[in-house]
């Protein structure tokens, strides 16, 4: 393309003149929002093993839908839903979830292949989202990513405080007469809404980025769902706003640079809170004047007075 003018402004303008760009930062926005506060119930849910998969079982739709001349979005939102109400229905504790998970991951990337095997041509479009490609999105499918996107979050709005309760304590919850069984598939739904749309964007093997270290990264910082919910979103926007600024002038991939943005955000916030601690371990503290004096420092269990008074030691 060109290169930074170091006018961000400018540059922004610049971008705003490109139809792909513009697309790619609308469909690029409902995608964060939506993954933010998904990716929340994910942690707490501890379903991180999920969402990936649903990338996987994505992959494999793509796959089936390249082979019958649909357009792969359908092939991807089809069978992560299918797949995702599948391991709700079947995994419904969370103690034997992930062989439920593993068990349909495996049948479905075993589809996948023959898919694939059959397809005569090359499959460009079903092996394109594995890296995923945001500044190839179009307008159809930007429109897509809007319709599926907004009753998702009409719904989770409405449903979240149950949703919440849920996660954070099964049987609490179905003891209370929550319909815990239900709300594992709207969840599951969700979730299979938002790896469909993502994988556009980052690809099936990044989808971690969007849907689990947002909520990683701002369950670290806040306690108050409502407020980690929030950081969520706007880690999430603001590593794709600007991972596509990035890649508009660079060379490189531009999911490449939104999982890098997370990646360090959540580095650092991991990291940054160790170096207090980490200071006063190596850092001596003050030294008092008997030994800035000369005298030795006093054993443990001395009285106070024994330095200073050796007939006393």
């Amino acid at each position: 393309m060109t290169d930074f003018s170091w006018n961000l402004v400018g540059d922004l303008r610049f971008m705003w003149q490109y139809e792909f760009i513009r697309n790619a930062y609308e469909a690029g926005t409902m995608i964060a929002i939506l993954a933010g506060v998904v990716s929340y119930l994910v942690v707490l849910r501890r379903s991180s093993f999920a969402s990936h998969a649903m990338g996987e079982v994505g992959f494999s739709g793509a796959a089936g839908a390249v082979l019958f001349g649909v357009n792969p979005v359908f092939g991807l939102l089809l069978f992560t839903t299918v797949g995702g109400t599948g391991m709700a229905l079947l995994g419904k504790k969370a103690a034997t979830r992930d062989v439920e998970i593993g068990t349909i991951l495996a049948f479905t990337l075993a589809l996948g292949l023959l898919f694939l095997s059959f397809y005569r041509g090359y499959a460009t479009a079903a092996y394109s989202i594995l890296f995923g490609e945001i500044v190839g999105i179009s307008n159809a499918q930007v429109l897509i990513t809007f319709e599926v996107a907004i009753p998702v979050l009409l719904v989770l709005g409405v449903l979240y405080k149950q949703l919440l309760f849920a996660s954070l304590d099964e049987d609490v919850a179905e003891a209370k007469g929550m319909h815990v069984g239900l709300l594992g598939v709207i969840f599951m739904i969700a979730l299979a809404v938002t790896v469909s749309v993502a994988v556009t964007v980052i690809g099936v093997l990044l989808i971690f980025a969007l849907s689990v270290t947002p909520a990683a990264i701002a369950i670290r910082l806040a306690k108050k769902p409502a407020y980690a919910v929030l950081i969520a979103v706007l880690v999430a926007l603001g590593a794709m706003w600007a991972g596509i600024f990035i890649g508009f002038y660079e060379v490189e991939p531009t999911s490449f640079f939104i999982v890098t943005i997370v990646f360090v955000a959540y580095m650092l916030v991991r990291t940054v809170p160790l170096v207090p601690p980490l200071l006063k371990r190596l850092v001596p503290g003050p030294v008092s004047q008997a030994t800035a004096a000369g005298s030795p420092p006093l054993p443990v269990g001395a009285p106070p007075d024994s330095a200073t008074n050796p007939e006393r030691a």
